[in-house]
């Protein structure tokens, strides 16, 4: 047993081990350093934090100690020689006591004065603001921490284990060879694993937002992250923000404004809408947003009658055409970018994504009040859908940071209803989560605020085995998949229908980006390559007609909630579709160059270009919305200013 001890994977375990212990440490230290702007914490919030914290810092010592473990691990009989085993401990002290002691501990400093963690910005723009030299002044005149980071550094060098005989198990030759070398690529898979957050193809590599999954509170959710990877996963994505800024404090605010007051006593809605008792009618009601994969307009022979007129198949989402006849449709929905993790707060936060995701910007854990936030103040339960694992894709972990309370994933539809109903690549078929969902709707209180996001029309493009025969195989490999996901929804609507929570909901049914399967020559150029689903539908009808004008995903959360008779002042980029004629109807986007497209045509500018003293009215004022972005981008600063 002694033996088993000394042997190199043994030894590495254990001071990696003494990482984990440290970093423990050093986040008690932050909490109790910060208190007063984390706040308390509650008991039921003990082990989500741990939970997360455990992630991070496995991130952490994966960026920091990768190379270490590689070192470690090597199947050669060298890897336990004496001189060997001394460049290893040095390695390992100098470079934990870097990137894990000091700079976990300059955070601690750090996030007093800022309200962030220390990222590659730090390191990178370290200019006129000195930004690192303040950070180890301000280090240097906290001597209790330095006290800590002695201490902390005197466990790091005392539990490494200097003096202990490395040592294997087995006689060098093939079998120790073989043994250490399976050894070693067991370590490296679960590296990549701790890296990415996760094992499964749906999971993509963690990122400081993902703290959110834990913790629906901002302040908390930076308890949880730790370094080097706040440091090692921003380089490249750096929080320096750089914008032109072409207007002054008081021309931007009359160009283009995100701040939304509207007044209850002059609410203006569109024609063909009756004007008269709508606003009353749906106040309080449950609101419920279907976010559908690759749901491309061109889908749909309800908006491109054109694309079918002289075809067997007539498009390939007959249920929800119907819904689209019978509800208030808009013919022209853009989507605001190309990707998942885009569509999530350009829908729910009226948030865009230009040059990086919003929501892969550590900036995007800034203060914000998106609409199930908004909807939450009002007493609405709030929860989220998606039948892939919990934390994949990111989705969850900005779903948190928007406001909502529950989560709503894979593994709860497996704890109820078993394994069996895995799609193999993604998550659960939609036709059985939508089932699911409208469960788990029934039991909610209300007024509720559901989001659910759709997986299956999504490469490798199956549908169950029992329809593949059934479904129409249609012109592209994404049509079956189509298909499938509107017989779910038909599914859904027929075995809820009747319920009194369906009847009393408000269903927001856009698309998340336009499928990569295209059928029509023109979704392959832009506008076309936008184009997608977009409606929202009330079983009693009180929601009828059709919206002719430029509509994005950015005008989804101001139109629910002027529909639903908020009159407080809210944050959006968007605008109310029914009750804001005066702001810009067009739908924005970024690919090379900043675009909007309006019912006019398209207008455009390159930032990296100076100024155009020609420039119309509508590209200043795409202009001024690209200017109030980054200097929120820049302030982390998502609300309504008093």
């Amino acid at each position: 047993m002694r033996r088993l001890l000394h042997t190199p994977s043994a030894l590495l375990v254990r001071r990696i081990a003494v990482l984990y212990v440290i970093l423990f440490f050093c986040r008690i230290l932050f909490y109790v350093y910060n208190r007063a702007q984390l706040g308390p914490i509650g008991w039921d919030e003990v082990w989500p934090l741990l939970c997360g914290a455990l992630s991070f810092d496995t991130a952490s010592i994966v960026y920091a100690d990768g190379l270490f473990i590689l070192l470690s691990l090597l199947p050669f009989e060298f890897v336990c020689r004496h001189r060997y085993q001394q460049v290893l401990y040095w390695y390992y002290l100098v470079v934990n006591f870097l990137l894990v002691i000091v700079v976990n501990l300059a955070d601690i400093v750090y996030f007093h004065y800022t309200q962030k963690r220390f990222t590659a910005d730090e390191f990178f723009f370290a200019d006129n603001d000195n930004s690192a030299l303040l950070l180890f002044r301000f280090l240097g005149e906290n001597w209790p921490l330095l006290l800590a980071g002695i201490a902390l550094t005197i466990l790091l060098a005392g539990l490494y284990g200097r003096r202990d005989r490395c040592e294997s198990i087995l006689n060098p030759g093939w079998s120790y060879y073989t043994f250490s070398t399976l050894l070693l690529a067991l370590a490296a898979g679960l590296c990549l694993a701790g890296v990415r957050g996760g094992v499964t193809r749906a999971t993509r590599p963690i990122t400081l937002s993902n703290a959110m999954l834990y913790t629906g509170d901002p302040g908390k959710a930076n308890l949880i992250l730790s370094n080097p990877f706040c440091i090692l996963r921003t380089i490249g994505h750096t929080e320096k923000v750089h914008y032109r800024q072409d207007f002054s404090a008081g021309e931007l605010e009359r160009l283009f404004t995100p701040e939304h007051r509207p007044a209850a006593d002059s609410v203006r809605l569109a024609a063909p809408l009756p004007a008269d008792s709508l606003h009353a009618a749906l106040k309080g009601r449950n609101v419920m947003i279907f976010i559908m994969e690759s749901m491309s307009a061109e889908h749909s022979a309800h908006l491109r009658p054109d694309l079918y007129a002289d075809r067997p198949e007539n498009g390939f989402t007959p249920f929800l055409d119907s819904l689209m006849r019978n509800g208030l449709t808009f013919r022209r929905m853009y989507a605001n970018g190309t990707r998942s993790i885009q569509a999530m707060p350009s829908v729910l936060g009226s948030i865009p994504s230009f040059k990086t995701p919003f929501v892969l910007m550590s900036q995007s854990l800034g203060e914000s009040r998106q609409l199930p936030a908004i909807l939450a103040a009002q007493g609405y339960s709030t929860v989220f859908f998606c039948g892939s694992e919990r934390g994949s894709m990111g989705f969850g972990a900005y779903a948190r940071s928007a406001g909502i309370e529950r989560l709503v994933s894979r593994e709860d539809y497996e704890k109820a209803h078993g394994t069996r109903d895995f799609d193999g690549f993604w998550g659960i078929w939609d036709e059985e989560f939508l089932q699911f969902a409208g469960e788990e709707l029934s039991a909610m209180p209300q007024p509720f605020f559901g989001t659910l996001f759709t997986l299956s029309s999504h490469h490798p493009f199956v549908v169950p085995e029992r329809y593949a025969s059934i479904l129409p195989d249609g012109y592209t490999r994404i049509h079956k998949g189509v298909a499938y996901d509107d017989l779910a929804f038909r599914r859904f609507f027929e075995r809820y229908g009747r319920e009194a929570w369906f009847r009393n909901t408000l269903f927001v049914f856009v698309a998340d980006h336009v499928s990569s399967e295209k059928f029509a020559p023109e979704s392959r150029e832009y506008p076309g390559s936008h184009h997608i689903v977009g409606f929202f539908y009330t079983p009693d009808g009180a929601l009828r007609g059709e919206i002719d004008e430029v509509v994005q995903q950015l005008d989804i959360m101001p139109t629910v909630l002027g529909l639903l008779g908020n009159e407080k002042a809210y944050f959006a980029f968007g605008r109310d579709v029914l009750s804001e004629p005066e702001r810009p109807r067009w739908s924005v986007s970024y690919d090379g160059l900043f675009r909007a497209l309006t019912d006019r045509g398209v207008v455009e500018f390159d930032d990296m270009l100076p100024p155009d003293p020609k420039a119309g009215p509508q590209q200043r004022r795409l202009q001024a919305l690209v200017q109030q972005y980054y200097s929120h981008i820049e302030r982390k600063r998502y609300l309504v200013d008093d």
